[in-house]
């Protein structure tokens, strides 16, 4: 099986990765070619380097998906994207990485097809972003899609090219509605959720955390574990019982900010929690407001999608994963 990551440098590009190196036949099959792509040089993790070929790629760049999909990789998780910030901040950017370099991926695999039979699976990284207020208590599966950001935009109308495009067979897909992932490893990037992690990583490194907005704010989570664990069972999936609606809302966890720290304050006591620093950011209120904070993912769940139910446990998998198991 050939295998085409596309961000693969992002974090959950790099927990996808290191799950297929940590477990064989993980996809379903036997991986026997990676390819990594991203705008930076992707670096695949030491299991997987024999198997590997890494590129500096721009999916928007003229002809670049094209070169991409001449060597007709079998499975391609498609995971780069600039980040609601970024998108809400960068208009033209937004669309040119977010939707047009998404169009070229997919316009790719349809001239391949033409050439000769080929219908590769593909799973995209789509966002809860797609939905806008006002909102029910809970969104079920059969809320619409309509977005009050760019970046949400943007996603959503790639689950329509997605949708259509798997039902002309052009490839096989399916769209994964992330939650927002939390506790991101690394440093704070753009997005304009990265608060959510931040307030804890920064606090069990020892480090001072900024919170923009009040501890009521009421939100929807998945650990990095579980969203690579999204994108493998994605992978193995018969998507037969998925239908011919192609995109999934993502189990979940919800919670309050004001319940992360009650949880970072169970696991890693008062001293951690002391270092969150109040000072409020309208833009950042302004932008979170708009967002979907509870779900009923029953089609994902009764699929085989799992994530956390407890925020303690989010907690103590970054510590697991990232901090060798202590703060």
């Amino acid at each position: 099986m050939h295998v085409l990551v596309i961000g693969a440098a992002g974090m959950v590009g790099r927990k996808l990765l290191d799950r297929i190196a940590g477990e064989d036949g993980v996809l379903g099959g036997e991986v026997t070619r990676l390819s990594l792509v991203d705008v930076v040089e992707p670096i695949a993790p030491q299991p997987l380097a024999g198997l590997s070929q890494s590129f500096a790629v721009d999916l928007s760049d003229d002809g670049a998906a094209a070169r991409l999909i001449a060597t007709r990789p079998d499975m391609i998780f498609h995971l780069a994207a600039i980040v609601s910030g970024e998108a809400e901040a960068d208009f033209d950017k937004g669309y040119r990485v977010n939707l047009d370099g998404t169009r070229a991926l997919f316009d790719a695999i349809r001239a391949e097809g033409m050439k000769s039979p080929y219908r590769p699976r593909v799973v995209f990284a789509s966002s809860v972003a797609v939905f806008g207020a006002p909102f029910p208590d809970k969104i079920g599966d059969e809320f619409f899609t309509t977005p009050l950001t760019s970046y949400g935009t943007q996603k959503a109308i790639t689950e329509l090219l997605l949708s259509d495009y798997s039902r002309r067979g052009i490839f096989d897909g399916i769209g994964i509605r992330l939650p927002t992932i939390c506790i991101r490893p690394g440093t704070p990037n753009k997005a304009a959720s990265g608060f959510f992690s931040n307030i804890l990583r920064e606090p069990l490194a020892g480090k001072e955390a900024v919170l923009p907005v009040e501890e009521s704010v009421r939100h929807w989570f998945a650990s990095p574990r579980s969203a690579a664990g999204f994108f493998i069972h994605a992978a193995r999936l018969d998507l037969e019982k998925v239908g011919a609606r192609r995109n999934l809302t993502m189990p979940g966890l919800s919670a309050t900010v004001g319940e992360e720290i009650a949880a970072l304050t169970r696991v890693a006591g008062d001293k951690a929690a002391r270092l969150i620093r109040r000072e409020p950011d309208e833009t950042i209120r302004r932008i979170v407001a708009g967002w979907p904070c509870d779900f009923d993912a029953q089609r994902a769940a009764s699929l085989g999608f799992k994530a956390e139910t407890r925020f303690d446990d989010i907690i103590k998998a970054h510590i697991e994963d990232e901090l060798g198991g202590k703060v």
